[in-house]
């Protein structure tokens, strides 16, 4: 489990055969929160859920990829909350999860959000707000959440502890995610602490001076 501050916690569960990182995010004085890229192994995130006493009010995408939102639907379903995100040039990611969870072995289902997000729009989390940044390249609708006071943020695959997200999809954009990560994301200062889609989170110090993809 992660503190971001005294008021926002955060907690990581890691699912589906890709190891991905489901976070749950809540305000810790009243509980409420929301259930970040639940890519699979929903009845896991049902406990995690339970154990630490969230309530969940909505589920948050980063992007269209299968191991992120191939358990959304179902979850949506199960909690009676909304969706919101990612961007929506991820579409035809969302509606191919089904044919994509047959090629891998795993269920999942094509979803549309509630609600689409763009560059500038703001996601409410139990009253904490967060700044979306389109930053397109890993897929052309990734979106990453930013809260500056705690200054924490989640930034799905776009940024990684010692990588980036990769581009070598046919829709995959190297320069383009290269150049949100320097535009947008860098900028957020040194301290800006944030959690990745896979592995260990970092901060915005650490990998501008010891990521191989960005020095």
């Amino acid at each position: 489990m992660t503190d971001t501050k005294p008021s926002l916690k955060a907690a990581i569960l890691q699912v589906t055969p890709f190891q991905q990182n489901c976070s749950l995010i809540w305000d810790e004085a009243t509980g409420v929160g929301a259930v970040v890229d639940p890519g699979g192994d929903i009845d896991r995130i049902e406990d995690a859920i339970s154990e630490v006493g969230m309530k969940p009010e909505k589920i948050l995408l980063t992007h269209g990829h299968i191991d992120h939102a191939g358990g959304a639907d179902e979850l949506r379903e199960k909690l009676g909350v909304k969706i919101e995100g990612p961007h929506r040039a991820d579409e035809f990611l969302l509606q191919g999860l089904e044919s994509q969870g047959r090629e891998y072995g795993f269920s999942a289902r094509n979803v549309t959000p509630d609600r689409w997000l763009s560059e500038g729009d703001q996601v409410t989390v139990a009253g904490h707000n967060f700044d979306i940044m389109h930053c397109p390249g890993h897929s052309p609708g990734s979106v990453v959440f930013i809260n500056q006071p705690h200054k924490f943020g989640l930034f799905g695959d776009v940024l990684f502890r010692g990588s980036i997200g990769r581009t070598d999809f046919p829709y995959g954009d190297h320069d383009a995610l290269i150049s949100a990560i320097k535009t947008k994301l860098l900028p957020l200062g040194d301290n800006f602490a944030f959690i990745c889609g896979h592995g260990p989170g970092s901060t915005i110090g650490l990998e501008r001076n010891a990521n191989p993809f960005l020095t």
